[in-house]
């Protein structure tokens, strides 16, 4: 049986990132088994739209036609595609040659809903010493106690991930009422995603596959401490959001993992390791209180009178896609 054809999708937001951005597309076209088709949407950037259509030829260029932000992207690139799985690629992140083939090699099984990949750090100025890979996640990478090996998983990092693209039409799509816009750093709706699949199907397969890897720029303003404070705030509120729609207990499962199993045995490395940075301790008991008071904070702020109620599963709209000129 031959791997699924695929659609890769690119969202971006800024001139700002072009670097970034044309590094992105030049990995797509330096696969080994290159995709059958790549879209780059554009979210609220009508210059962005006229530049990327003019300067990267082959790939379908479209704005986001929903709300704008990440989610309201990824749904318009969507609903544009035209082959059996989508791909996501972040905007700041290069593929490895390897990856589309990585990525589509699990679908071979009927039962795969989704694959996902590695994303690894590429650090301006080198990891700061005192940031603990567990919290990778902070910065959109993957973080120390994720599989090493293909496993089935709860939920992908958004920055290298792949699914079926008629799961995801049935599911609904993206939640445009989570999700980062711009540069708030705000996220979990690919998490809120994954748990929707697997209610629908609760046979399907969500698979992590490391050999489907990934490298994702981290710029220097990413590397301090008041960013790292910021992001675990953000990622708290996020879970609280999704713990409202979905449930806590789903939607918390892999987080009670990860402070029971994950932190502790960081947290003892750290104190056993010669010469480790002492502040490396510190920012992984940061790091849980901070995401934990956000998590608190969103929860609060959900319960507030006068608070609107969460609005209902929308389905992705199927808008016709537009060539740049």
């Amino acid at each position: 049986m031959n791997p699924p054809g695929l659609s890769v999708i690119v969202c971006a937001y800024t001139l700002d990132r072009w670097d970034d951005l044309r590094a992105a597309i030049g990995s797509l076209h330096g696969q080994h088994r290159p995709p059958d088709e790549v879209l780059l949407v554009v979210d609220h950037c009508p210059e962005l739209v006229r530049r990327a259509g003019a300067e990267f030829p082959g790939v379908l260029v479209l704005p986001n036609h929903e709300r704008q932000g990440l989610s309201g992207a990824r749904n318009s690139g969507v609903a544009a595609a035209s082959q059996e799985v989508v791909a996501f690629l972040d905007d700041d992140a290069a593929a490895e040659p390897g990856w589309t083939g990585h990525l589509l090699a699990p679908y071979r099984d009927p039962r795969v809903q989704g694959v996902g990949g590695l994303v690894l750090p590429r650090w301006d100025g080198g990891r700061p010493s005192w940031f603990p890979a567990e919290f990778d996640w902070v910065v959109g990478c993957s973080y120390r106690g994720l599989p090493t090996r293909r496993s089935a998983v709860r939920n992908f990092i958004g920055a290298n991930m792949s699914f079926r693209r008629a799961e995801v039409l049935a599911a609904g799509g993206f939640r445009t009422d989570l999700g980062r816009v711009g540069t708030r750093p705000l996220g979990c709706e690919e998490t809120e995603l994954c748990l929707r699949l697997a209610e629908r199907d609760p046979r399907g397969l969500l698979l992590h596959e490391p050999a489907a890897v990934v490298r994702h720029h981290v710029p220097a303003g990413r590397s301090t401490w008041a960013y790292f404070r910021a992001r675990c705030f953000a990622e708290g509120r996020s879970k609280a959001a999704v713990a409202r729609k979905r449930g806590s207990r789903a939607a918390l499962a892999s987080e009670r993992r990860y402070l029971t199993t994950t932190i502790p045995a960081a947290l003892a490395r750290s104190l056993r390791a010669a010469g480790a940075d002492p502040r490396r301790a510190a920012a992984l008991l940061a790091g849980v209180s901070v995401t934990v008071l956000g998590y608190a904070a969103g929860r609060i702020a959900a319960a507030l009178p006068g608070r609107p109620a969460a609005a209902p599963d929308a389905p992705v709209r199927a808008v016709p896609a537009e060539r740049a000129s």
